[in-house]
């Protein structure tokens, strides 16, 4: 074996560790020292068992839970009885370092699960991890004095472990249930060489500088208030008119392409989401209360309502498909460790459409989405790609409607020349679904749209057609979301652009700054002449020095700051710093009304 091998892929497609091998390994493929997804699952999980190796040496009564790879690297829940915070972790990387230059061998063994809980009998925590492990057999890696459960896979030595950085301390409930324990969580990042750990870490410093919950204070876009509730945003002026504008765009993209406005109930009764398998399936997310007497939800979703208003008249082959589209509020019950900013809420808005047709058009209705798709991505400048999940384990309807729904999806895919990757299980309860997942101006992926093909609904709520041969047929029902949520939406913009806004969806499109009071009425008239036109501003007319004020309006990010002053009032100009092209210049006033009346227009999708 070759000392830059740290793994193999057997032919069932699973990553497994160089000591699971064995003296051979037919058919397996080697995984070598690198930043490939295999390799990194291998480094990240054994640099977990580093830092907890370390943790233990600096803190010998620490207990841990579990210690999983994650998209971001890796993290570690453990206990002990000293309160560790972020100025701790360079204390822990040093010990790691420490650990790594020692060249420790990893060794792998397993004993019986009988074997395991007389092991670990004085640690609670290994029997919780115990419970949750159906196998009569558990593995348990080694490194020194250190050992813990694990299925691994692992490198076979620290010696490849140089490459990391702890990046956050945060706590998290035992098992994720919000009444027990709260243990320590530290997060870290691994990879195979210095060049790609420091570009990451730069990323990172660049992400803090993005992040929109900063952004959103700073620029006064929402808010949020625990005393109102937690994972519930407030719009404020700013942000309701940049959402207001997204809104307007996509739903003008929608009636362009066919899509007429419906909206339903945010509340309906339990028997409506019995029927639908929302309840047995997704019931623990949603809120649930009582009205004279009868149970009632609040929606998690959508699609009810679609399918009553698609079921309220005859509809005939002929006006296949039928789109409906709806803004429709949603909420669902998110643990508190889980929420995070405009990302993780209780309540948001999506940009849901359901497409009701027959199987014949599955294949062009779910590529006319994906046309859609790439118009709104492109439009935003995000790079995307595509994954097909399929059936997961906790779902309705049959196998072989299952293996119909995913088949049409990846025709349609296949077909047209469009590359996509699988996600195995990953599908909605109801049916196999397209995930759409962007890139942003810094390289991080984000989970967007969503294309569901579903048989199962239709069949639960007897939706049918008329068909051309006067016979009742069941129609598909094409579940869809392009930008996800408005709120996750705009989250993500808002770190893509770094709060600097396109004009097309700019809250803000200008600032006016006058040079002296007798300038102000200047500045209004051309607000108001502005507003007129659908371009909101603002004008910088405090009690403050010239420079001041020009520097408070440059921090507001917007596109255009405007100097008014005793030239440009003669004149009926603007003195212009142009945010976009980094430039100052004069221009009329009408030739600048008309520029923005312009730019308005280049958010047509």
């Amino acid at each position: 074996m070759s000392e830059n091998i740290i793994g193999y892929i057997n032919k069932n497609g699973e990553i497994i560790d160089t000591q699971s091998a064995g003296e051979s390994c037919e058919g397996c493929r080697e995984i070598p020292l690198d930043n490939t997804p295999e390799a990194l699952e291998i480094l990240r999980h054994s640099t977990a068992h580093l830092m907890a190796q370390a943790i233990r040496e600096l803190y010998p009564d620490a207990q841990f839970f579990v210690g999983p790879v994650v998209d971001e690297g890796f993290y570690y829940d453990f206990r002990t009885s000293e309160k560790i915070g972020e100025e701790d972790l360079k204390k822990i990387e040093k010990k790691m370092k420490e650990l790594v230059k020692k060249k420790i061998p990893i060794e792998k063994y397993t004993i019986s699960k009988s074997e395991a809980e007389a092991k670990f009998q004085r640690d609670d925590l290994k029997q919780a991890v115990l419970k949750n492990i159906p196998s009569e057999e558990v593995s348990i890696y080694r490194q020194g004095a250190f050992e813990d459960l694990c299925r691994g896979p692992h490198v076979p030595n620290t010696r490849y472990l140089h490459n990391f950085k702890l990046t956050r301390v945060a706590g998290a409930y035992l098992g994720g249930d919000e009444n027990a324990e709260m243990l320590t969580r530290i997060y870290g990042v691994a990879f195979a060489d210095k060049e790609s750990l420091k570009e990451y870490l730069k990323m990172m410093e660049e992400a803090k500088k993005r992040d929109h919950r900063k952004l959103g204070t700073e620029l006064e876009l929402f808010m949020f208030n625990e005393e109102a509730g937690a994972g519930l945003p407030f719009w404020l002026p700013k942000g309701a008119r940049l959402r207001s504008r997204l809104e307007d765009i996509l739903f003008k993209a929608h009636r362009r392409r066919g899509y007429e406005p419906v909206r339903g109930p945010e509340i309906l009764k339990a028997e409506m989401w019995r029927t639908s398998g929302h309840y047995a399936c997704y019931g623990e997310n949603m809120y649930l209360t009582e009205i004279d007497g009868q149970e009632y939800g609040i929606k998690p979703m959508n699609c009810i309502g679609h399918i009553l208003i698609f079921k309220q008249s005859v509809k005939s082959y002929r006006d296949l498909p039928m789109k409906y589209f709806e803004y429709g509020v949603v909420h669902r019950h998110e643990k508190s460790g889980v929420l995070h900013g405009l990302l993780r809420v209780r309540e948001f808005t999506q940009d849901d459409a359901h497409i009701f047709c027959t199987p014949e058009q599955i294949k062009p209705v779910v590529l006319e989405v994906v046309e859609f798709v790439d118009a709104v991505m492109k439009k935003f400048g995000f790079d995307y790609s595509m994954e097909i999940s399929t059936k997961p384990e906790k779902a309705i309807g049959d196998d072989e409607v299952w293996e119909t729904a995913t088949q049409a999806l990846k025709e349609a895919l296949d077909e047209n020349g469009l590359e996509y990757g699988i996600d195995e299980g990953g599908g909605a309860f109801y049916g196999p679904k397209i995930d759409v997942k962007i890139t942003d101006a810094i390289g991080r992926k984000w989970q967007c749209g969503t294309v569901q093909v579903d048989f199962n609904l239709p069949e639960r709520f007897d939706v049918e057609y008329v068909a051309e041969d006067n016979t009742r047929k069941r129609p598909v029902m094409i579940h869809r979301a392009i930008l996800g949520s408005f709120e996750r939406f705009i989250a993500i913009l808002t770190e893509h652009y770094a709060g600097e806004f396109p004009v097309f969806i700019a809250p803000t499109q200008v600032i006016f700054v006058p040079i002296a009071e007798e300038h102000t009425a200047y500045a209004r008239e051309l607000a108001a002449q502005m507003l007129e036109e659908g371009i909101d501003s603002e004008i910088y007319d405090r009690n403050d020095s010239l420079n001041k004020r020009i520097r408070l309006a440059e921090k507001q990010k917007v596109p255009y700051v405007v100097i008014v002053g005793d030239e440009e009032v003669k004149s009926r100009s603007v003195a212009i710093r142009d945010r976009r092209k980094k430039e100052q210049y004069n221009l009329s006033a009408d030739d600048f009304m008309l520029q923005l009346a312009q730019q308005l227009k280049e958010g047509k999708i």
